[in-house]
């Protein structure tokens, strides 16, 4: 199903580069190099190796409405086609294919007025679909941007983020709500369409696509940023960090519990994302682990479980989507 996983597990120098990335994704070298207190040179050597090797790759994605999990039971056999299906759609955020009940588990982005006739209309109409379950997210207790798997100190952290547009409270497109109303302009979308296609082209580059001046390039990214209607996001496999198991956690916590299970999960490096989510089960969490062993301390051993009444556990056999970047071998595939 999956393109095989690349050999290449980076060492701990290219694992702090690709963290400082994924903070902010258009951070000059020079700024990530004094960061990390490490030599510029080798800071450029190593990341533009990281990026033109595809292993890491920058992207930004356009804020289409309210984020909505979407859970599929497919056919015998149509996985793969439901998840590539969702995975295509420009709204998507990621797509996986699960072990478990759901055969796939997607984000969508979709504005709450428009929800009735996803769930009624469009999901159903998807060929393969035998059952949907579609659980709006209520608030992201954490998200694949914010994740970077604790290899950074707080000090770092604070000197990457400093400056960025989105580094401020009032800019996380988490904690505000999304953009639902206005369209963006005509050079918008073609400077953020760019962006889609590499995060960090310069300013000159974005300003010839999109028929402005640099400065207004600049400014405008900066205002669309800040208005947490772009993202610019670092987008990995998991396992080029060493951690090649990856499962969603689908999670009951008492009522009363509900925001310290948020809070520790939120602060564990093995979880990528994870949102406060209606249905049945209150928390959903994508997490990635060295080995199974790691993940099954994980979900029977650790403290938040004594708030929680129950945790299911499905594995990720393959990733379609990520960060709003279709995988590269489904891109080969359909180009």
């Amino acid at each position: 199903m999956d393109a095989p996983h690349p050999g290449f597990v980076a060492d701990s120098l290219d694992r702090r580069i690709i963290s400082a990335l994924q903070i902010d994704g258009r951070a000059s070298w020079h700024r990530i190099a004094t960061a990390l207190g490490e030599p510029e040179r080798t800071v450029v050597r190593r990341g533009t190796r990281l990026l033109d090797s595809g292993l890491v790759r920058i992207g930004a994605m356009v804020v289409r409405g309210r984020s909505t999990v979407i859970g599929v039971r497919c056919a015998p056999g149509q996985a793969r086609v439901v998840a590539t299906a969702l995975a295509r759609r420009p709204d998507c955020v990621f797509a996986h294919v699960l072990t478990g009940t759901w055969d796939c588990v997607a984000e969508v982005q979709c504005p709450r007025d428009r929800l009735a006739g996803l769930v009624t209309d469009e999901l159903p109409g998807l060929p393969g679909v035998v059952r949907t379950l579609t659980l709006p997210v209520l608030r992201h207790a954490r998200t694949i941007r914010e994740w970077h798997a604790g290899l950074l100190t707080e000090t770092e952290i604070a000197a990457l983020a400093e400056g960025t547009p989105a580094s401020t409270p009032a800019a996380s497109a988490d904690l505000m709500p999304a953009h639902d109303g206005t369209e963006l302009t005509r050079s918008d979308r073609l400077l953020v369409n760019t962006l889609a296609e590499d995060g960090r082209c310069t300013y000159d580059e974005l300003a010839r696509v999109s028929g402005v001046s640099e400065a207004t390039a600049r400014r405008r990214l900066g205002a669309l940023r800040r208005q947490g209607r772009v993202r610019v996001r670092a987008v990995i496999e998991p396992v080029l960090l060493g951690l090649p198991v990856e499962a969603v956690l689908w999670v009951r916590a008492v009522p009363a519990g509900v925001e310290r299970v948020a809070a520790a999960l939120a602060e564990s490096p093995h979880v990528r994302y994870v949102s406060f989510v209606t249905g049945e089960r209150q928390l959903l969490a994508l997490t990635a682990f060295p080995d199974e062993a790691a993940l099954h301390d994980f979900v029977t051993r650790s403290p938040w479980l004594d708030q929680a009444a129950s945790v299911d556990v499905s594995m990720v056999l393959g990733s379609l989507k990520r960060g709003g970047m279709l995988a590269p071998w489904l891109t080969a595939s359909h180009a």
